[in-house]
């Protein structure tokens, strides 16, 4: 973090928000990491509000609208996998995870609790402003592809809307993730078709240097616990051992 200059001046610590097209939030409990970052990416042209505790950081969320949450891992009050919980359980706003703690089982565990990709501390803020934009694009970007005019893909009872970004089962909006989204729109264009890790990571991934140890895995169990009526007997979202998955044509019954 030596790369990042010391005047603190322009950060805004506590928690003041203005509506701006690229609000990041950032809750982490460490004031002077928090007050440097908001001053290199406030350079980058992102506007943060910071927040020096979970609690804080989830009521300033569900008041304002952001398009990212910078979340810190290890915190007194609340850690990150229990803000990064609460926070799915009714917003799929991206979230990158800030730690100190790097081990692969952490990761997972974010991953699995809804985060959307990992950073360890400390980092170079290059990286971190590389990750946020790469983040901010797989959400924010319209249709990936698929069939020219055809914005909602339809299987039985699941119905994903490629331009409002959400899928409904049964009428019923899901929560996902931004780019547990992309998967299910990228398995979705290829209904039918098996699909290997490799290329399910490189449909989503936004740079070339996001790896997860078991990422997609994770993403597609936290899919099936949204959309399958029972995850562990998925008709939706199918694993062919050896080979990937594959998103079934025929989900339902009465298809």
């Amino acid at each position: 973090m030596s790369v990042m200059r010391r005047g603190l001046a322009s950060s805004r610590l506590g928690c003041h928000h203005r509506s701006v097209s690229e609000a990041v939030l950032m809750i982490d409990d460490d004031a002077e990491l928090a007050a440097m970052v908001a001053e290199y990416l406030g350079e980058a042209g992102f506007v943060v509000d910071t927040c020096l505790g979970a609690r804080e950081g989830l009521e300033r969320l569900a008041s304002g609208d952001y398009q990212a949450v910078l979340l810190d891992l290890m915190m007194p009050e609340l850690d990150g996998w229990e803000t990064c919980r609460l926070i799915r359980e009714s917003s799929d706003v991206p979230i990158l995870m800030l730690t100190a703690r790097g081990e692969a089982s952490d990761r997972i565990v974010g991953l699995e609790l809804g985060a959307d990709d990992y950073l360890a501390k400390p980092f170079d803020p290059r990286e971190l402003l590389a990750r946020l934009r790469a983040v901010l694009r797989r959400t924010q970007r319209g249709p990936t592809g698929g069939e020219v005019g055809v914005p909602i893909l339809r299987f039985g009872r699941l119905e994903i809307d490629r331009d409002a970004r959400v899928v409904r089962l049964d009428g019923e909006e899901r929560v996902l993730t931004g780019q547990q989204f992309d998967l299910v729109v990228h398995l979705a264009e290829n209904a039918g078709r098996v699909l290997s890790r490799e290329q399910l990571a490189e449909s989503v991934k936004g740079e070339p240097h996001l790896p997860f140890e078991r990422s997609i895995d994770v993403q597609v169990s936290r899919i099936r616990a949204v959309l399958e009526d029972d995850p562990k007997k998925p008709r939706r979202l199918l694993t062919v051992r050896g080979a990937g998955y594959v998103f079934a044509r025929k989900q339902d019954a009465d298809d």
